[in-house]
């Protein structure tokens, strides 16, 4: 069944859940078998598309899934190198201080087209452009479709690089949406202060 909820309004549910998750696997009980919620998008074989014609072209990644840092798909191939590299290095230091999973992500590079449908579901959601510019930015506006973006999956690989990312230039960005990271500062440097939200 099709959401017809906003992207960010589904991420930030998706995310309010995996805390939860998160929350109760560390009150001792057993996390999922992958610590995720999500699981991959199609890998090859088929072309995965949206109701609204979108696909793997567009680095539209299917409502529930996510994509593991090496897939080929272009949601992750077409990021900024520095970024996959930073997330990469990050994830090698995170699996190696647990056996937590790696890092998925929801999103990652999309097409201005992907970006701009985004933008009129957020309109349609929130009711305005400027109550929906708090959560997707228009077009090429956006940091995603420079590939210079990523929304995690986790909640265990926000809150790692929430702690930790800056070790590598990641940080999150806005304080309303805790799973969007870009490289925002030198690796080890400090990063800025977060944006209330998109607009800012």
């Amino acid at each position: 069944m099709h959401s017809t909820a906003s992207r960010p309004l589904r991420v930030a549910l998706s995310v309010a859940a995996a805390s939860l998750v998160l929350s109760v696997a560390l009150a001792g009980c057993s996390p999922t078998p992958s610590g995720t919620l999500a699981q991959p998008a199609s890998a090859g074989g088929s072309v995965t598309e949206s109701a609204a014609g979108l696909t793997d072209d567009d680095g539209y990644i299917p409502d529930g899934s996510s994509l593991p840092l090496d897939s080929d798909l272009p949601a992750v191939s077409r990021l900024d190198p520095d970024l996959l590299s930073a997330l990469k290095d990050a994830q090698d230091a995170m699996q190696g201080d647990s056996s937590g999973p790696g890092i998925t992500i929801a999103d990652g590079w999309r097409s201005e087209r992907y970006q701009e449908h985004l933008f009129a579901q957020a309109v349609q959601e929130y009711g305005s452009e400027e109550e929906a510019e708090k959560w997707v930015k228009r077009g090429s506006d956006s940091a995603h479709v420079r590939g210079e973006a990523v929304d995690i999956a986790d909640a265990g690989a926000m809150d790692y690089l929430n702690r930790y990312g800056s070790e590598w230039g990641l940080c999150q960005v806005y304080a309303n949406e805790a799973w969007h990271f870009e490289l925002r500062t030198e690796p080890g440097g400090d990063c800025p202060a977060q944006s209330p939200d998109g607009r800012g």
